[in-house]
């Protein structure tokens, strides 16, 4: 029978219809950055400090700078001698009752008792106003902070099980265009949440859409092209994230109301709704769910935007995929190699979301232009796809892939224990580490989909991904609770984790050259697969006249 990539061959493995369907669906990937990072800018906390009713009545009267009423109002920290005033605390003063004149400014309240905030706080805005600022949420409330992203996390691991069982059941393009459907909904919601409460429930809401959406997005893709291509598209696609991080700081500037980037972030998944009319289902899909007549016509429609001709018998299509067994859980950790493999992948999974979202949030806590850093820690994630795509055919998979954790373990390390006087040195160690983090990122899925077998591949990546979110929910409270403690602290956090991740790699077996294992005791006995490979490729190649033009060293299975 025929299978769909043996009709992918006449109708084109990456024709112009691939392409229009690569560009619309990498325009999607572009937001999901502006939602997964966007806590940098839209929960910035700037400087802050206790408020007293009575001296801002004093200033505006009297026109004291912020300067002046800060003397009167918080002390200093730890008898700083360079004007660095406590967040939260205040003297214990009641102005009221005192006589405090425009000439009052020189008073000495060193031995005055000092108490936490009992008026909220003032800001210095710095021209941007964040949901930090409007809720109230610093000193013993700034831990809410870290609840914002996690909400998010806790959305994206719910939504990815939800809606990837959704995307099996109902399809592909239906599961995009419902979770952009649910995108833009709830993104508008999280503009206009009325308070802290809410905007967590929304946040989570929107979680829960935007991650599965993009997921689908990423397999709808992969699954329209030819087998050679799937790689490179995966890859692309994922690098379309980091135009968004680019896009990101741009946006920010120019808009300076959280609510208002939030509205900018949704705002093109409004548009993503009217893909409906322009990107088919998955032809693959289709012919898991015995829909063949639909199946059939979207693919003659796609050799006809490619301009081919289709000649053998389509109508005797066949789902190739299609799995004889039924996968369980059980089957990821009841064999040795199997229960390995997940294990590692899982960590890596783990450490890639805790590395990637911890430094780049970073950026938000450090001094500096938060939009130039952004920018250039963004541009460096570029280098990582060319990276991997020159290396992984070349060197391998573990490698690079452990190379990569090791080398963004590193940084860490050393940005932690560079001196603040070699800024420049430790701004180019840290965008070393975010190439590096980037790299095991945007690897660890494909290596995770080579290292399990046909039947339970889907699953796999599906549980071992599910770590990714349980990374993304802790990473903000070892960022900013460590970061409380010791500015560097997460760094070194950070880079223990990357190290660890990075050696437990060198532990799975390489992939590239090696066929797709069908079953446990291909993983489980890989020997035995590398001695049948090697037979037929002996076979194969006493069958070609004069052995000529043959390199043993290929994997001549596929011919």
């Amino acid at each position: 029978m025929t299978t769909f990539d043996d009709i992918l061959e006449e109708a084109g493995k990456f024709g112009r219809c691939q392409k229009r369907l690569f560009a619309l669906l990498c325009l999607s990937s572009i937001p999901f950055s502006g939602v997964y990072v966007g806590i940098v800018f839209q929960g910035f906390t700037p400087n802050h400090w206790c408020r007293d009713s009575a001296v801002v009545e004093r200033r505006e009267a009297c026109g004291w700078s912020l300067a002046n009423t800060r003397r009167l109002t918080v002390p200093l920290v730890n008898g700083s001698v360079r004007d660095q005033h406590s967040s939260c605390k205040q003297y214990d003063v009641d102005w009221n009752s005192t006589a405090l004149t425009c000439d009052t400014l020189e008073l000495d309240l060193s031995r005055t008792p000092r108490t936490t905030c009992k008026e909220g706080w003032e800001y210095d805005y710095e021209g941007r106003q964040s949901f930090v600022t409007e809720f109230d949420l610093v000193c013993s409330n700034e831990w809410l902070v870290d609840m914002y992203q996690a909400t998010l996390n806790v959305g994206f691991l719910i939504g990815s099980i939800t809606i990837g069982y959704l995307a099996d059941r109902f399809g592909r393009k239906m599961s995009f265009l419902m979770s952009s459907l649910l995108n833009a909904i709830t993104g508008i919601m999280v503009a206009v949440a009325p308070n802290y409460v809410c905007l967590l429930v929304f946040r989570m809401l929107y979680g829960f859409g935007v991650k599965s959406g993009w997921m689908a997005g990423y397999v709808m893709l992969t699954e329209v092209v030819g087998v050679e291509y799937r790689r490179t598209v995966g890859v692309l696609y994922q690098m379309f994230f980091s135009v968004g991080i680019l896009l990101l700081p741009l946006l920010a500037y120019f808009i300076t109301d959280w609510r208002w980037i939030q509205v900018a972030i949704t705002a093109p998944y409004i548009v993503f709704l009217f893909y409906y009319w322009f990107i088919p289902e998955s032809p693959r899909w289709l012919l898991s769910q015995n829909k063949k007549s639909q199946a059939v016509k979207i693919t003659e429609d796609m050799a006809k935007e490619n301009k081919r001709t289709l000649s053998k018998n389509i109508e005797n299509l066949r789902d190739d995929n299609a799995a004889s067994t039924t996968a369980s859980f059980m089957d990821l950790i009841r064999t040795p190699n199997m229960r390995k493999h997940t294990l590692i992948l899982s960590f890596n999974w783990f450490t890639s979301a805790v590395v990637y979202q911890g430094l780049i949030m970073r950026l938000g806590i450090l001094e500096g232009n938060i939009y130039i850093d952004f920018l250039i820690s963004g541009l460096v994630e570029f280098p990582a796809a060319f990276l991997i795509l020159f290396t992984i055919e070349r060197i391998g998979r573990r490698l690079p892939f452990a190379s990569a954790n090791i080398i963004a373990g590193a940084s860490c390390f050393i940005t932690a224990f560079l001196p603040d006087s070699l800024l420049w040195l430790k701004t180019v160690a840290a965008c070393i580490g975010r190439l590096g983090i980037t790299m095991t990122f945007e690897m660890v899925i494909f290596v995770n989909t080579e290292l399990y077998p046909t039947f339970v591949r889907n699953l796999g990546v599906s549980v071992c991904s599910t770590l990714c979110d349980v990374g993304g929910i802790v990473a903000p409270f070892l960022l900013y609770r460590l970061a409380a403690i010791w500015l560097e602290l997460p760094l070194i956090i950070f880079g223990s984790l990357a190290f660890l991740a990075g050696g437990l790699v060198l532990l799975l077996p390489e992939t590239r050259g090696v066929p797709l294992p069908e079953t446990i005791d291909d993983i489980e006995f890989p020997n035995k697969v590398k001695e049948a490979v090697a037979l037929k490729n002996q076979q194969l190649t006493n069958l070609l006249p004069n052995n000529k033009n043959v390199s043993t060293n290929k994997d001549l299975t596929s011919v």
